[in-house]
Formats: C-alpha cells, sequence, structure tokens
C-alpha cells in the first residue's frame, strides 16, 4: 500500500507530524488553485511561516526562488489577516523517516556482520516501509531482543546511530497479539541479516492497549486503512490475556470509544 499524496488541509489536520517537505509541496498545490477562501490563504500563510521556523530564512527564501507560484505565495503571505491562524503548525513540524533511509540502515548493518541473523521487527517501522504511516521514527524495535551478533558490536551501532539517526531497541513479544509469528510479513535479505516485519493490524492491536498519546497518535491514522470487521475478530480470538487483564481492558475501551465512537465489542 502506498501513502497518497495530501492536500493542505487533509495534511494539516489532526496529524500529529507533519513532514516539512510535504507541508511545501501541499502549499504549492494549494497555491496553484484559483479561488482560495480566507481560511485556506491563512493556513498557507501560516504554513509559509512554519516552514520560516523549521528550516529558517535562507532555505525558505531557496525554495520560493524555485516555487513557480512564489508571487502568489508572497502576496497571501503580506495579506493583513485578522485572527489567530494555526499555532499548532510549527510544533508539529518533523522530518519523516523515509523507508529508504531503514533499507539503507538494514543493508549497511547486515553487510557488516558476520553471521547470517534474522530479526523480527515491530514498532512503527512495519507501518512506514509498507505505507500506511508516514512520520518520524528514532527506534527500529526487534521482538525479544537484539541479537547478540548486532548488540556485541557496540562500536558498529554507535556509528550507524551517528550516521542514520537509527537504533536499534528491542520489545517483549508478550506485547503483541498471540499467534505474530504466523502473520509475519517477509521485508527482505540485507547482506548476511533477514529481516521480518510485524503484521500492521497486530501493530494497530498492541497499540489498542497502550495509553501513550503517541500510539493514539498512529492509531487515529491506521484506522481508516485497516478492515474493521478483521480488527474485530482479531481482537476476539488473539487478545484474551490483555482483556484479562482489568487495566489493559480499560485502556482499549477508551482507546475503542475514542477511536470508533462505540463500546469496545465483546
Amino acid at each position: 500500500m502506498a501513502l497518497q499524496t495530501l492536500d493542505l488541509w487533509t495534511l494539516t489536520r489532526g496529524r500529529p507530524q507533519i513532514d516539512p517537505n510535504d507541508l511545501a509541496e501541499a502549499v504549492a498545490v494549494q497555491a496553484a488553485e484559483e479561488e482560495l477562501d480566507y481560511r485556506t490563504r491563512l493556513l498557507i500563510r501560516d504554513s509559509v511561516e512554519a516552514l520560516r521556523q523549521f528550516w529558517g530564512e535562507k532555505r525558505i527564501r531557496d525554495w520560493l526562488a524555485c516555487c513557480p507560484l512564489r508571487e502568489k505565495i508572497d502576496t497571501i503571505c503580506r495579506e493583513p489577516f485578522d485572527e489567530v491562524g494555526f499555532p499548532s503548525l510549527p510544533r508539529r513540524l518533523m522530518e519523516k523517516t523515509e523507508p529508504e533511509l531503514i533499507r539503507q540502515f538494514l543493508e549497511h548493518l547486515g553487510r557488516s556482520i558476520h553471521r547470517e541473523t534474522r530479526v523480527d521487527i515491530a514498532g512503527v517501522v512495519p507501518c512506514i516501509m509498507l505505507g500506511y504511516l508516514s512520520r518520524h521514527t528514532d527506534d527500529i524495535d526487534l521482538i525479544d531482543e537484539v541479537p547478540q551478533e548486532l548488540r556485541d558490536n557496540h562500536p558498529l551501532l554507535q556509528q550507524l546511530h551517528d550516521s542514520y539517526g537509527l537504533e536499534l531497541t528491542h520489545v517483549q513479544s508478550h506485547y503483541y497479539p498471540s499467534g505474530w509469528r504466523d502473520r509475519i510479513h517477509y521485508l527482505g535479505a540485507f547482506g548476511r541479516l533477514e529481516a521480518f516485519l510485524l503484521d500492521v493490524g497486530d501493530v494497530f492491536l498492541s497499540k489498542l492497549f497502550s495509553a501513550r498519546i503517541k500510539d493514539m497518535g498512529d492509531l487515529r491514522l491506521l484506522r481508516p486503512q485497516l478492515d474493521k470487521a478483521i480488527l474485530v475478530e482479531k481482537l476476539k480470538t488473539t487478545c484474551a490475556s490483555f482483556l484479562a487483564d482489568p487495566r489493559l481492558l480499560q485502556i482499549a475501551k477508551d482507546n475503542w470509544h475514542i477511536l470508533f465512537g462505540e463500546e469496545l465489542p465483546q
């Protein structure tokens, strides 16, 4: 599945993170429309100001210099708007982690080790690699443990972290629905490293039992992309241990109601 190009309103509405390059592209696309209402012009103005704060004056000038709609955008930015616009935009700008960066990291890692090694990747990386989410991450979560061949090579891991901004972490398998191994996806061979991705449905259900606001942000973006009926079936058949825990059950009830506006299926 591939992420679609988003218009400016869709990109900026309800997303915890916004990639600055995506925002700049969306501004240019939006500005190309002939009729722009007041709120859309205000959104363009605040988007450009957010980019200025994130990139700095030189880069924003360079971007505008290459933009065929520079004059129209400049005109909009000089308008005397009389209301507070979109103050959260600067706080939400963060460069997304591209799937290609993750691939290069794994390739570099796999060609630097001396034994055949397998990793099962969980967390947000499966959602990024399979095109469901487009956001920043610092971690590649491996299920249960970082294999000894990797974790004992501290200089290599530090060098890769310095170069790619990514590090290997681990998460215990009991945080994921039962039978996750039967639904795992083969990502590929990277040198001597063989990588598999947790199923996105299992990622969704694991986050459903999380109280972290960041996980709710991922859930909101994943929800319209996944089949609700399949999620309900998997919730009933693979999450018994989570549902038996009163604290986790209450978290899931709250999150499900936020996402779907209804009670958690029984």
